[in-house]
């Protein structure tokens, strides 16, 4: 039945699209008539890191709306600047496939909906990103056709606005969003059982199962593509992201808010610890706008009594008695919390870590957080699986980090093929890398555009368990996948035949080869840490590289900084406990505590020039992402031996040059 005239939202027919040519942007900002077919080809790959840029984050109310897409690049430019899109009164912003990719930052629709965008149209989005608008009532679509009916002046029904979403999606937005859906319909959720299934099940499925709420909106038993609420064995949420929640907590429910279950949420200081030396903060005079959201986020720890982990400075470090753990959120999750079989929410696109575990993990934005603060309901649309199968094994020097760059390079992945879906990782070689090693490929699922990676938890798990945390964990019978369990894709990978990889600046899944970089490329910083590269065993494989680099009396190469930052205290003490900082120190690497760091573009390890090339261990190098400069991926060891050549150049190669 057609929608009523109420039912329609008419909208500006000043567009904005995002396109590869940057006087086509130029144009849609100043009022010229642009029409689809002369914007394409649109810009791909549009990054939450270009819609608000990090020093953005600061920002958290409706100073947002001046800023978005403030870092979007085309023709080597970036076009739109400061409150841009308001004095356009752009209202549509059209652009190209995997729109929204990278960080869970809900800033990003969020600057876009109170700039004056009411709809963004592209060909595809990332999961996080899309679930961000809809929760704050921004309109999204990946019908083309709307462009030309708008740029006509025709009213679009909502009916036609939110076309082929499920139906937990088209309710939240025809209700204004999330949290006034919440206080309407879940204040009486409760667990929905195990409901009977039909046939063989993914582990994920079963996890899911067991996890499940019943709303009046939702499914008992959802199919890919229907939407649900699940409870959470863990909430976790950071610094840029609690102060917008609270804002938005403390307007909706002022002093009556009360959370549920507080005991299992955990805020965390991660990625501000060394803003003081972030030239992008220092120089934008933003420090104490960081200041300020830290303290946000302490005072509202404080007022509900939430378990925290707070930042650890130098000067603490020196004094630490042991008694301070802190570190990266999703890292210490895993070293900390996450068990097989529960589930995991935290406010970051790298939450999928602690499904190296055998627990669900998935990153959600700041409404969905907020949402399940007060209601104990997190919301999903129930996702496909496809299984990554890892035959044979990785040679030696060949990392985890070069497997995943590996798979970002193939065109199933370049594609898109592997968005929203659930990475299953299994195989011969599962069972001979390590949880450290296991937590890489599921940490940078993130980046492959899936919903979450896991893997069946066996005796590695045990043991790590174990040997870390100190737990006897049994694994029970039903925690695996059944056989003949459905999974949309399957992928098979050779391991034995991947080798090291780099990715070239701009995109992960830039991915080549390090042997077929066909120029050398000279580089002036070396950065080993984050949550993907800071932990344990990744302090091994830097350390095998400077051990053996420092016993021949080499140091990093002239004009080259390295920098090795622990990914939590845990590995730190690791290191000192195994006598690792001699070799580190003898090289003349500068060690950084437990933060995020130069990943999040906050700290030591980012560069300050254009002209500056940065090797890092990082999962993204997206445009500004590590400072103005460009960064090239790898794995630690790759990392490590291109700080001692000078260049890019893998462990076994510099071992050549040194015989």
């Amino acid at each position: 039945m057609p929608s009523k005239p109420a039912d329609a939202l008419r909208f500006s027919p000043r567009i904005l699209f995002l396109s590869r040519a940057l006087e086509v942007t130029e144009a849609a900002l100043r009022g010229d008539p642009v029409s689809l077919a002369q914007a394409r080809p649109l810009r791909d790959d549009v990054s939450t890191d270009e819609i608000t840029p990090l020093a953005i984050l600061t920002h958290y109310d409706e100073k947002l709306g001046r800023y978005p897409h403030t870092g979007f690049e085309a023709g080597g430019r970036r076009p739109i600047g400061p409150g841009a899109i308001t004095a356009a009164g752009i209202e549509v912003v059209v652009a190209g496939k995997r729109y929204g990719k990278g960080s869970s930052r809900e800033h990003s629709p969020a600057a876009e909906k109170l700039a004056g965008v009411r709809l963004v149209i592209a060909e595809s989005f990332e999961r996080i990103y899309r679930q961000n608008a809809d929760n704050i009532g921004l309109f999204t679509s990946t019908d083309m056709g709307l462009v030309e009916r708008i740029a006509a002046g025709e009213p679009i029904a909502i009916d036609d606005l939110v076309a082929g979403r499920d139906a937990l999606a088209a309710a939240l937005l025809r209700n204004g969003g999330l949290l006034r859906f919440g206080q309407t319909f879940l204040k009486q959720a409760h667990p929905a059982g195990d409901a009977e299934h039909d046939g063989p099940r993914t582990l994920f499925e079963k996890i899911l199962a067991r996890h499940l709420l019943h709303t009046p909106l939702t499914l008992p038993a959802p199919s890919p593509g229907e939407g649900a609420f699940v409870r959470a064995d863990w909430r976790f949420i950071h610094e840029y992201y609690t102060g917008m929640a609270a804002h938005m907590l403390d307007a909706s429910f002022g002093e009556a808010l009360s959370l549920h279950e507080p005991d299992s949420i955990v805020v965390f200081e991660d990625h501000t610890s060394y803003v003081e030396e972030s030239p992008t903060h220092v120089r934008g005079g933003l420090v104490p706008n960081v200041q300020r959201m830290v303290e946000a986020q302490r005072a509202f720890a404080a007022r509900h009594g939430l378990r925290s982990h707070r930042t650890l400075t130098e000067d603490e470090a020196a004094r630490d008695d042991g008694s301070n753990v802190a570190g990266i959120s999703h890292a210490m999750m895993a070293e900390r919390y996450a068990l097989p079989g529960q589930v995991v929410v935290g406010t970051d696109s790298h939450t999928p870590h602690s499904g190296a575990l055998g627990c669900v993990a998935f990153g959600v934005g700041t409404t969905d957080m907020a949402n399940a603060f007060v209601t104990g309901a997190v919301r999903l649309t129930m996702p496909a699986s496809l299984q990554v199968v890892l035959d044979g094994r990785l040679a030696d020097g060949v990392t985890a980090k070069d497997l995943v760059l590996h798979l970002l390079a193939l065109p199933f992945f370049r594609d898109g093929g592997g968005l929203g879906k659930v990475f299953e990782f299994a195989g011969d070689a599962i069972a001979t890398l390590s949880t450290d090693e296991r937590a890489t490929l599921t940490n940078m699922t993130a980046e492959l555009g899936g919903f979450t990676g896991i893997v069946a938890p066996d005796a590695e798990t045990v043991r790590f368990l174990r040997e870390r945390r100190g737990i006897d964990f049994a694994i029970e019978p039903w925690m695996r996948s059944d056989e003949g369990a459905r999974h949309a894709h399957v992928v098979h990978v050779d391991c034995a035949a991947v080798p090291p990889m780099v990715a070239s600046p701009g995109d992960p899944g830039n991915g080549l080869a390090l042997a077929d970089v066909a120029h050398t490329v000279r580089i002036d910083i070396a950065y080993g840490g984050s949550c993907t590269a800071g932990k344990r065993e990744d302090f091994d494989h830097y350390h095998a590289v400077l051990r053996w680099a420092a016993d021949r009396g080499l140091r990093i190469a002239p004009g080259v900084q390295l920098y090795l930052q622990f990914g939590t205290t845990a590995v730190r003490d690791h290191c000192i406990a195994a006598g690792y900082l001699d070799a580190f120190e003898r090289v003349g690497a500068r060690i950084l505590q437990p933060s995020c760091g130069a990943c999040g573009n906050c700290g030591p390890g980012t560069s300050i020039a254009p002209q500056q090339v940065t090797v890092s261990a990082i999962n993204r190098n997206f445009p500004g992402r590590g400072g103005p400069g460009s960064v090239w991926l790898a794995s630690p060891p790759t990392v490590a031996a291109s700080a001692i050549a000078g260049e890019l150049l893998s462990f076994a190669e510099l071992q050549a040059r040194h015989r």
